[in-house]
């Protein structure tokens, strides 16, 4: 693990903090960026940065680390590797907007490297919605169509349909949000890989700041707070119960605070919440239930 592949990953992903926390404080306009650095048991450690009770942003949480951890035999056995201690890098970022028009977001990039000399980026992005706007949906796939066009045509539709599966709340029946895309075990050449990531990496203020920009001024009430709290909900379900990372994180002895950073402040669990027929909620779930191409 000594290749330079981990600091170089480590040093874009710190950069890439640095360049978004800086927009994103600029967008919501109240609230600064709080900091926590961390050291992990067994070398390394991150550097959490939350931003709450924004005008904009609810909660947001822009985290970067950098570990070395010997894996457990189940979490060897889950990354199908046969390797005693993983070097991890990244990036993992999560909105919670406060205007329920506005959309949640979430994105993620990694460097995974190991002592038997495997290596191998993952990452993605994707939207979760608690409105349906079509005009928001397609903008966020096209910028992540174009980040992904530029180092190969097949990535968008391949992630974009690992994006949809992956994140499925299965024992609800639907998707957290509307996708973007989702990618991991990508080796072979860094270099080009990498460059595949500091695309990626950089697209993210362009697929989600004009949306915000939009819909951050539209009016809202009770009725549109209590579903963006219901639709956190199933936010939860889905970190707590299927998220792979949660779970890498809890079991490489990771920050707690840092892991668990991407749950909502609030949220609502209210028994059997049906939306009205023919409503801008029932609308949203039915694309939840079934995916669309929005390309």
């Amino acid at each position: 693990m000594d290749s330079g592949f981990s600091q170089r990953a480590a040093s874009y992903f710190e950069s890439l903090q640095e360049s978004i926390c800086s927009a994103l404080t600029k967008i919501d306009g109240r609230s600064i960026f709080r900091e926590d650095t961390w050291k992990h048991a067994h070398g390394g450690g991150g550097r959490s940065r939350v931003l709450q009770e924004g005008a904009v942003f609810e909660k947001a949480g822009v985290n970067t680390s950098s570990i070395r951890t010997p894996l457990t035999a189940a979490t060897a056995g889950r990354l199908k590797m046969d390797a005693r201690e993983i070097a991890a890098s990244g990036i993992s970022l999560v909105l919670h907007p406060l205007n329920p028009h506005v959309p949640a977001v979430h994105a993620n990039f990694r460097f995974l490297e190991a002592d038997n000399g495997d290596w191998w980026f993952g990452g993605g992005a994707d939207l979760t919605p608690y409105y349906l706007y079509e005009e928001d949906a397609r903008h966020f796939h096209g910028v992540w169509k174009s980040a992904c066009d530029t180092a190969d045509a097949s990535y968008y539709p391949r992630y974009k349909k690992w994006c949809d599966e992956y994140f499925t709340v299965k024992h609800r029946g639907e998707s957290r949000g509307i996708g973007g895309i989702f990618f991991d075990d990508l080796r072979g050449d860094f270099d080009t890989h990498f460059r595949f990531i500091q695309q990626c990496g950089n697209a993210f203020l362009g697929s989600y700041a004009p949306i915000v920009e939009r819909r951050r001024a539209a009016t809202y009430g009770e009725r549109e707070r209590r579903w963006q709290l219901q639709r956190r909900g199933r936010y939860a379900e889905f970190n707590l119960v299927y998220d792979r990372g949660t779970v890498f994180g809890l079991e490489t002895e990771g920050r707690v605070e840092s892991i668990l950073m991407s749950l909502p402040p609030l949220a609502r669990w209210d028994y059997n919440a049906v939306p009205e027929p023919g409503s801008s909620e029932e609308k949203l779930l039915a694309v939840l239930r079934q995916p669309k191409s929005w390309i």
